[in-house]
């Protein structure tokens, strides 16, 4: 592997990483400057697509409409399967997500096993999520004691 090929991995590292980091700290400006201006974000719950959004104008609206309904956000992001095609690279993240809403006065806790297909592109030396696909995998939802 080469040393051009071993940069590119860590640097999709960072960005994926930046984009779980920004999701927690509910940062959705900040998180539109890690996709082009025409990234395609696709959500799957199960087979199902459930939201499909084409460019970070749209984009940011759908996040700050998620964003107002969750009091808290925790992401650990797990593998990250990268190919590496020059300027152009496609990848699997592995994630677990968790948030915090208020249902009727209680704290409820909503745990996503969460799979993303993505497709990246660099610009100008730097990597941008071009396409995001979103696949939930598993979601349990529970009430939070004390």
């Amino acid at each position: 592997m080469s040393l051009e090929i071993l940069q590119a991995k860590s640097d999709l590292r960072d960005l994926i990483d930046s984009y779980a980091t920004l999701t927690d700290a509910k940062k959705v400006s900040e998180q539109m400057l890690l996709f082009t201006t025409n990234a395609r974000f696709k959500v799957y719950f199960g087979d199902q697509l459930v939201s499909d959004v084409t460019g970070t104008k749209q984009l940011e609206e759908e996040f700050n409409g998620h964003v107002a309904l969750v009091k808290r956000y925790f992401t650990a992001n797990a593998q990250h399967v990268v190919r590496v095609d020059g300027d152009s690279a496609t990848g699997v993240v592995f994630s677990q997500v968790k948030m915090v809403r208020d249902e009727e006065g209680q704290e409820v806790l909503t745990d996503y096993s969460v799979q993303y297909h993505d497709v990246y592109i660099r610009q100008d030396e730097k990597w941008f999520i071009q396409e995001r696909k979103s696949h939930y995998i598993i979601a349990e939802a529970r009430a939070l004691q004390g």
